[in-house]
C-alpha cells in the first residue's frame, strides 16, 4: 500500500521560519516604505515628494543661516585667531556654486561649527578656518561674509596667476584641495588636520568622536580617516569583506539570542532548538531581515557612545570629511601632486589608489557618518534642475 504524502506540519521549523519571514516582511513594509536606504522604500511613490521636501527644508535652513550671520556681530577676535600648533585644525574648503547659491551650505556648516565650538567650553575643541579656492572675496560672497568671524585663506595674486592654465574639472578640484592642505599646514602646523567640504554638516557628537578616534592606536599608522561614506553604498551586500563578516556575525548573534530565549519565553510555540541546522536557518533569517531593513539604519545605534563608532578599511568614495592625523596631510598632498586627475580618477579615487599602492600606508573609514552631506547642488559638476535624494 502506497503511503500518501503528508501536508507540511505547522510545527515544522522550516514552515515556521517561512511564516516568520513573511510576518517580518509584512511588518517592515509599512514601517520602512519611507526610508530611502531600505529595500522597502517605495521609490516611485515617495521619491519626488521627499526630494522636493528636502530641497525646501534645505532652502529654509540656508536662509536661516544667512539671517544668523547677518545679525550676529563680529567679535574683536573670536575664532579668527588661529593658534599655532593646535591639537586639531579644521579647514573648510569652499567654492562658489553657479547653482544653488541660495542654499548657503557654507553658512550652515560654519554656524554648526560655531555652536559645537561654543559647547566645548573655555578650552577649544579645535581651531577653524575657511579655505576659499575662488579668486577673491567678490567671487564667493558667503566666504566674504564670514571673514569677520573666522580666518579665511585664499591664493595670492601670484599663485592665481601661476594657476591660470586650463585644466579639467577633476584636476582643478584636486589642485584646490592640495592648496588647502598645504596652506592650512603652513599657517598653523597642526598636530592633526581635518578637512571638511563646504556641504559637510557636522553632527552634534563630531568633536567627541574625532577626539576618541585620535586616541586610538590605529591613528598613528593611517594616512587618512574618512568620516563620511554615502548612505546608499553602506549595505551589507557589498564587495567590502569586513561587511560580509559583520553581516554573518549579526545573524549568528541574533539567532543565538533567540535560541537561548525560547526555552524561557515562547508564546508562539516555535519549534526551534539549539542545533546547527536551526542555528543556520535563523542566522539566514536575521541576515535577510537586516539587509532588507538597511544597514545604514542599524549603524545609527552606534551613536550611543563615541567608543561604539566602528573603524574599518577605507572605501573609495568620497571626500566630504577627511581626518589626517599627524603630518599625514602633507604626505597626502605630495601624493596627489604627483598624479593627474580626470573623469574616472577624481581626487577621492586617486587618493584611495595611492594609499593602497604605497608600502606602509593605510587608510580607514569610520561608521556611522560624522557629517551629513547637505549639498544637493554640486560646485564642480553639472546639476539637474531639481536634484533628487537618490
Amino acid at each position: 500500500m502506497r503511503r500518501r504524502c503528508s501536508a507540511p506540519r505547522w510545527s515544522s521549523p522550516a514552515v515556521q521560519l517561512l511564516v516568520l519571514l513573511a510576518g517580518t516582511l509584512c511588518a517592515l513594509l509599512p514601517l520602512c516604505r519611507r526610508l530611502p536606504f531600505s529595500y522597502f522604500y517605495l521609490r516611485s511613490v515617495y521619491l519626488d515628494a521627499m526630494s522636493e521636501e528636502a530641497l525646501q527644508d534645505g532652502f529654509r535652513r540656508g536662509q536661516d543661516a544667512l539671517r544668523f550671520w547677518r545679525g550676529v556681530p563680529a567679535p574683536p577676535s573670536g575664532f579668527r585667531d588661529v593658534a599655532p600648533r593646535p591639537e586639531l585644525l579644521v579647514a573648510v574648503v569652499t567654492a562658489r556654486r553657479r547653482e544653488g547659491g541660495e542654499f548657503h551650505y557654507l553658512l550652515r556648516v560654519m554656524q554648526q561649527l560655531r555652536v559645537l565650538l561654543e559647547d566645548c567650553g573655555p578650552r577649544r575643541c579645535a581651531e577653524v578656518l575657511v579655505c576659499d579656492v575662488e579668486g577673491g572675496p567678490l567671487d564667493n560672497p558667503d566666504a566674504a561674509r564670514l571673514e569677520g568671524h573666522f580666518r579665511v585663506i585664499r591664493r595670492t595674486p601670484q599663485e592665481r596667476e601661476r594657476d591660470r592654465g586650463r585644466v579639467n574639472t577633476f584636476e582643478r578640484e584636486k589642485r584646490d584641495y592640495v592648496f588647502c592642505l598645504r596652506r592650512a599646514w603652513q599657517l598653523a602646523a597642526p598636530r592633526n588636520l581635518l578637512v571638511l567640504e563646504d556641504d559637510a554638516l557636522p553632527r552634534r557628537d563630531f568633536f567627541a568622536v574625532v577626539r576618541d578616534l585620535l586616541g586610538r592606536s590605529f591613528a598613528a599608522r593611517t594616512l587618512y580617516v574618512k568620516l563620511y561614506h554615502p548612505e546608499r553604498l553602506q549595505r551589507y551586500w557589498n564587495p567590502e569583506p569586513y561587511r560580509l563578516l559583520e553581516w554573518v556575525g549579526l545573524g549568528v548573534v541574533g539567532a543565538s539570542a533567540l535560541l537561548l530565549a525560547l526555552p524561557r519565553w515562547n508564546p508562539c510555540a516555535l519549534a526551534f532548538t539549539p542545533c546547527p541546522a536551526h542555528l543556520l536557518l535563523l542566522t539566514l533569517y536575521f541576515m535577510a531581515a537586516a539587509e532588507l531593513l538597511g544597514r545604514h539604519y542599524l549603524l545609527e545605534a552606534r551613536r550611543l557612545s563615541p567608543q561604539l563608532y566602528a573603524v574599518s578599511p577605507a572605501t573609495e568614495c568620497c571626500t566630504p570629511a577627511m581626518l589626517f592625523p599627524g603630518n599625514a596631510s602633507q604626505r597626502a598632498a605630495a601624493y596627489l601632486e604627483g598624479v593627474a586627475c580626470s573623469k574616472g580618477n577624481a581626487k577621492d579615487t586617486a587618493l584611495y589608489r595611492l594609499a593602497r599602492a604605497r608600502p606602509g600606508e593605510h587608510a580607514h573609514s569610520v561608521e556611522p557618518n560624522l557629517v551629513a552631506h547637505i549639498g544637493a547642488y554640486s560646485s564642480v559638476r553639472p546639476n539637474p534642475p531639481r536634484p533628487k535624494l537618490l
